[in-house]
Formats: C-alpha cells, structure tokens, sequence
C-alpha cells in the first residue's frame, strides 16, 4: 500500500482551504484518509499553515511520500531539509 501525504480541499466555491492529511494513493482526493496532520489556509496574507511536525515526521520516517505542494509547506516551516539551500549554506560557511 502506497501512502502519500497531501492536501485535502475543503471550503466553499471559490475559497478554498486545504487539510494535511494521510492517505492511500489510490483513494481520491476527498476520500478516505488515514490521518489529518494539520491544515492550510492559502487565503490569508500571509498564508496560515498548521502542521504537526511530530506526526508528520513521523509518516515520513515509515515511508509516507509528500506530494510536491506538501513539501513545498514542510520546507517552508522546516520539516523537510532543502538539500540545495543546505548545500549553498554549507558553500558559504567555507568562503567566509
């Protein structure tokens, strides 16, 4: 059984608001989920994301795949670790 963590879209026409959840890959989008983890609220300025970190590294470790938005959310709060910007942090440290 695959598993993916990705967004659930929740919310009116028209104002979206996303869940972060635990899912077969097979199910659809809105369907049967595993677990929730957090939440996503592209509408606000700036934009509100709410992720349990414990849990989500916690899926991640027994092999759940994030789906590219999803890691886009997990490096912006610092979940997942950029290899490029670690890299270009690391190139930096040498030069100075």
């Amino acid at each position: 059984m695959a598993v993916k963590i990705r967004l659930r879209r929740m919310g009116a026409k028209k104002k979206p608001f996303y869940r972060v959840v635990v899912a077969d890959s097979r199910m659809p989008r809105d369907g049967r989920f595993i677990e929730e983890i957090g939440y996503y609220n592209p509408l606000t300025d700036p934009a509100e994301i709410k992720i349990n970190q414990e849990k989500a590294t916690d899926w991640l470790k027994k092999g759940a795949i994030p789906t590219d938005t999803v890691k886009y959310l997990f490096n912006t709060i610092g979940i997942l670790e950029n290899p490029k910007a670690k890299q270009s942090a690391e190139t930096d440290a040498v030069e100075a």
